[in-house]
């Protein structure tokens, strides 16, 4: 399995959306990668960090499940710069991207 993570750190002076993320953006991920491989999707919003007293390290993390890394480069090929357009509608991040292979 592999698994697409999206890591959107918390920056300060930035602005993150959550509620259009989960509810408009990942669906329209969903709509654009399922034809791909896409299985399942998480979305979690950052509450914490190890500190109690510190802020989340990141705001947001979403995850994407594929059954091949040849079928993530092929749909965000085919609908990457939509999804990426998408980005500044829920956020002024830079998001950041990890592909890896779930072992266990």
């Amino acid at each position: 399995m592999i698994k697409v993570s999206v890591y959107y750190p918390n920056e300060e002076d930035k602005n993150f959306n959550i509620d259009y993320y989960a509810n408009t953006h990942m669906p329209l991920v969903r709509e654009r990668l399922e034809s791909f491989g896409l299985g399942r999707i998480e979305v979690e919003k950052g509450i914490s960090d190890a500190d109690p007293s510190a802020p989340p390290r990141f705001v947001a993390i979403g995850t994407l499940y594929f059954d091949t890394v040849d079928n993530v480069h092929e749909g965000f090929k085919t609908h990457g710069r939509e999804l990426i357009g998408d980005v500044p509608n829920f956020t002024d991040i830079t998001p950041q991207f990890l592909i890896s292979e779930v072992v266990e």
